[in-house]
């Protein structure tokens, strides 16, 4: 490295945008390359272990969980628009836990990366592929239910899982575009015999900053800000017309999805504060500032990861009676969950709704 002073952050678990080197929802507290504290390295091999710990019961959860979702509504169950969305949130959790054992494998061989640097920059670019998607199929979903709520005349005729197929391609689309910075910018090196997966913005440090401040911001601003924004006047319409109508919000989507959203929140929120955070690291003088995002980023970027594996699961506790249906079948579980839900009686008067003509 020609610059030996710039942080290098080589861990596989959490940066999406760090200054010249990391990227990607990768472990991202950085690592002085010249920093030979005892006590930092470790706490540092602390959080290794229980970052290791954390994205094995992800793998083997969500891999499971997550296949079982797309099997079944894949193969075993009619499609409706309520089935597309779940699918493809399944999807990109699957492929996103599925490339798991790679950032495990590279963080338990000390950050050394044997793959390459193709391997190198599509294992980082599913971590921010596995991020765009979900939240953007979020921001789908909650405003297919708030316009299925605000003009069900509507989405009687043209709610259909066809054009929820499309909707779900363009996120794909977006998805990919947005991550494709990530790719561009993963490079490999060596270092200390070591071959680490690392991001290099420019040779330039100004430049690479520069860089660094505008891709941390279009994450937050595109993955976060306006998403949860949506989201948040989606379901504040939804629960003033069931309000005003008096309408019933114990259909199981409903409830699933704002808990799914909930669930996504609680998970990717820290992260988002802690990766905006590694902004002080371009600047002197904030040594505590670095001390608190070298350990709390590791240990905010597993529970990121968890949200990955945990849909599946709250699907089946979402259901009624979830002591009965552990004694049914997986598929008999998704069906109920993911059931098109009835409009009241009083929306029935004026037209028969959208969700009454679609059974799973």
């Amino acid at each position: 490295m020609e610059n030996s002073t710039v942080y290098l952050n080589i861990s596989m678990t959490y940066v999406l945008f760090t200054v010249t080197p990391l990227d990607e929802l990768e472990d991202t507290y950085s690592i002085d390359l010249h920093d030979d504290n005892d006590d930092n390295k470790k706490t540092s091999d602390m959080f290794h272990i229980i970052s290791i710990v954390i994205y094995s019961v992800a793998f083997l959860l969500g891999t499971i969980g997550n296949g079982l979702v797309i099997y079944f509504t894949t193969f075993r169950m009619k499609r409706t628009v309520n089935v597309v969305w779940f699918l493809n949130l399944a999807i990109a959790d699957f492929i996103f836990t599925f490339f798991l054992p790679f950032s495990i494998a590279y963080t338990a061989l000390g950050f050394h990366w044997p793959l390459g640097k193709f391997m190198c920059k599509l294992n980082s670019t599913i971590i921010s592929i596995n991020l765009y998607a979900s939240i953007f199929l979020l921001t789908v979903i909650s405003i297919d239910r708030c316009t299925s709520v605000m003009f069900p005349v509507w989405c009687q005729n043209h709610r259909t899982p066809r054009v929820a197929s499309f909707a779900a391609l363009a996120v794909w689309i977006l998805a990919f575009l947005f991550s494709s910075p990530v790719f561009i910018f993963r490079d490999t090196t060596i270092y200390n015999n070591l071959i680490v997966c690392f991001t290099k913005f420019h040779e330039d440090q100004n430049v690479a900053d520069s860089i660094h401040k505008g891709m941390i911001i279009i994450r937050l601003t595109f993955a976060f800000i306006i998403p949860f924004s949506l989201i948040i006047l989606c379901y504040a319409i939804i629960m003033f017309r069931i309000q005003r109508n008096r309408m019933n919000t114990s259909g199981k989507p409903f409830k699933i999805i704002l808990v799914v959203i909930i669930s996504f929140f609680i998970c990717w929120f820290p992260f988002h504060v802690f990766s905006f955070l590694e902004l002080s690291k371009m600047y002197p003088g904030n040594d505590h500032l670095n001390d608190v995002t070298r350990i709390g980023s590791p240990l905010t970027t597993s529970l990121a990861y968890i949200n990955s594996c945990i849909n599946p699961v709250l699907y089946v506790f979402m259901g009624r009676d979830f002591k009965t249906k552990l004694r049914k079948s997986f598929r008999s579980v998704l069906e109920k969950a993911f059931m098109e839900e009835s409009v009241p009686a009083s929306f029935r008067s004026k037209t028969r709704s959208t969700f009454d003509s679609e059974e799973v």
